[in-house]
């Protein structure tokens, strides 16, 4: 249709208007409900708070901490596997899987133990970086299979062990929900009944 029709189909669209402004930015937040005004986000900052912060800082430092202490009274010579470095890392992803069971599926809720515990603790206990320069420390002094076998078998190894944390931690949950249920029976029928 030509720009100077009229008609039902014309009427109906919305006044184009053409200005040198730049065109203003979408709104950010929720999308409309109801037709009200769409709610706008709090800065990222605003949402912290501090004593989340401060758990995830003093997690932080105690993971790291360990972490050092381990690697001083567990040294690892060059061209040799990892040992230490693995098993902080395997160790890390067994206990990571372990306490996420047991704060979202056992525990009663709490702001602090995921931050302190997992954020803090068990993210600097555990390391990418020393596993990558060891790795990369093998491969510069021609330990290629070694080399291999630290990325690979640190992988294998920390998956195997996150499903023995996850497997660990729902048999403490089925044996929380037995118990639970015992004595629930013993409380209706008598301590006799078990």
């Amino acid at each position: 249709m030509r720009a100077d029709e009229s008609g039902p189909e014309r009427e109906s669209r919305e006044p184009i208007h053409i200005s040198d402004a730049e065109p203003e930015p979408e709104p950010r937040g929720e999308p409309e409900t109801g037709g009200g005004p769409t709610p706008s986000r709090e800065p990222f900052r605003s949402r912290l708070r501090k004593g989340v912060l401060a758990a995830v800082a003093f997690g932080g430092v105690l993971g790291g901490s360990a972490r050092y202490v381990l690697g001083l009274t567990f040294p690892t010579s060059r061209g040799t596997f990892p040992l230490t470095t693995f098993a902080i890392n395997v160790s890390g992803a067994f206990l990571l899987a372990l306490l996420l069971v047991y704060v979202l599926e056992i525990w009663p809720p709490t702001q602090y133990v995921r931050p302190f515990a997992g954020v803090g603790f068990l993210g600097a206990f555990t390391t990418f970086s020393t596993w990558m320069v060891d790795t990369d420390h093998l491969l510069g002094h021609g330990h290629y299979a070694v080399a291999a076998f630290n990325v690979f078998g640190s992988l294998f190894a920390g998956l195997a062990a996150t499903a023995l944390g996850l497997a660990v931690g729902r048999m403490a949950l089925a044996r929380r929900v037995r118990l639970a249920a015992r004595h629930s029976r013993a409380r209706r029928y008598g301590w006799w009944v078990r």
